[in-house]
């Protein structure tokens, strides 16, 4: 088991194309910000955004559904990422890095992005379902 002070990667990363975006996931679990005594698991994720198609899209809103173990869900609608509504010319890419708290040691999130086409309309864009298991858990569910 980890000790404190590390990340724990999870050598998964998760990736789906939605109308030409391609969002990449990959969960890292923050053993030294958890604390599994008090029912608190902590993980980053990084996220890449790429367009991959042929007009210039802006991302103006996400939704994320978080679920832990026990099945209670959290929606978490906003503008943007990380303070940010990111452009993206055909072929570039968006990085960031954010996380969330579980209760439990053990959970799943799966989400989505409102952009914004230049020239008019919106495309939906799915990101891919996430596992989030922690070292402290014996048998992952997800």
């Amino acid at each position: 088991m980890p000790g404190k002070g590390s990340a724990v990667a999870i050598e998964n990363t998760y990736q789906k194309t939605t109308n030409e975006i391609e969002v990449s996931v990959q969960p890292v679990f923050l053993n030294d910000r958890s604390e599994p005594e008090d029912d608190l698991y902590i993980w980053a994720y990084k996220v890449r955004i790429r367009n991959k198609g042929s007009l210039r899209v802006t991302l103006r809103q996400r939704c994320w559904h978080i679920t832990d173990a026990s099945g209670h869900t959290e929606v978490v609608r906003g503008e943007g990422v990380v303070g940010e509504q990111p452009i993206l010319d055909p072929g570039q890419s968006f990085e960031y890095t954010s996380g969330t708290p579980l209760p439990t040691p053990s959970g799943i999130m799966v989400g989505s992005y409102d952009m914004e086409v230049e020239g008019g309309g919106w495309l939906a864009v799915e990101i891919p379902a996430f596992s989030l298991d922690s070292p402290h858990e014996s048998s992952p569910l997800n």
